[in-house]
Parts: structure tokens; sequence; C-alpha cells
């Protein structure tokens, strides 16, 4: 096969092309910088084990998929970790201990309600306002259209509405 993946300069192109897109759409599912990298690195890795096995043209959803799986695979532990550190964060401030208390309900009920949106919705809300992405940018990464765009962020910010009031 003339472009194949195993090919240190076919899987470089690869890399260089498809690393900064796959961190992104991981950063939005995972929320964390770091285990979007990490995961990112883990799915070239697995691309590179896999080189004989993916054609180019489809080495964009291997690396896709892989790396979701590994999210997936990961969310166990990234909920017990989410957890201790909410438990334990003696944070001091000089607010008020009401206000404090209403604040973290009103966050913990706020990030319940966007970790709890159906995936698509989820992943379209936060590129859109933790990213800054538009309609069109977020359409073009995942591959959908922009009324899909539309829609799935609809369907975040009428149930976000219940939770803000």
């Amino acid at each position: 096969m003339i472009n194949d993946v195993c090919k240190e300069e076919v899987y470089c192109d690869l890399f260089l092309q498809l690393v900064e897109p796959l961190r992104n759409y991981l950063y939005y599912h995972c929320s964390s910088t770091q285990l979007a990298e990490d995961l990112a690195q883990e799915a070239f890795l697995r691309l590179w084990e896999h080189c004989q096995t993916v054609p180019p043209e489809k080495a964009k959803a291997f690396i896709y998929r892989v790396g979701y799986n590994l999210f997936l695979d990961g969310i166990k532990h990234q909920k017990v970790a989410l957890k201790f550190q909410n438990q334990y964060s003696g944070e001091k401030t000089v607010e008020s201990p009401e206000f404090e208390y209403q604040t973290k309900e009103f966050e913990a009920r706020l990030w319940e309600t966007v970790a709890a949106l159906p995936e698509k919705s989820r992943v379209v809300f936060l590129m859109n306002r933790i990213d800054g992405c538009t309609y069109k940018e977020i359409a073009e990464l995942l591959d959908i259209g922009v009324k899909a765009v539309e829609k799935r962020m609809g369907v975040a910010l009428e149930r976000l509405r219940g939770v803000i009031g």
C-alpha cells in the first residue's frame, strides 16, 4: 500500500493533521485538558500498534473511536477523583457561609445538569460556551449539519434554564 500508516512519514502527517481536533473532541467529553492530551496520545499509540490493519482513510475514525473508548474506560476513575476533590476541598473565602453554600449548591446543580445532558448536546454546549466555537465550526468538527448543532444546543439550553430558573 502506497499510503501505509506504518510509514513514519504518513503517520506523522496524520498526527499533525488530527492531534489537535482529537484533543478538542476528547476535551469536550472529559472537560480536562490533561486527560484529553493523555487520551489523544494513547489513541495515536494504538494507531501505531495497529498501523498494518488501519488504512489511512480510516485512521481518523479509528483514533476518534479509540479515544472515546478510552474516555469511557476512565469515567469511573474520574468520577471517584471528582467526588473526592469536591468532598475535601477546604478553600477559605471571606464570603458568608450561607453565600458559599448557595454558590456551591448552584454550581453543583449546574454541573450535574451539564453532566446529565445527552452526550451530543453536552459536547455542542461545551464547544460553544467553553471553547467559543461557532455553530459552523462545531458542525465541521463533528461532521454534522449546522441545524443539528442548533437543535443540540437548544436541548442543552432548555435543560439548563430549568436549573437556573
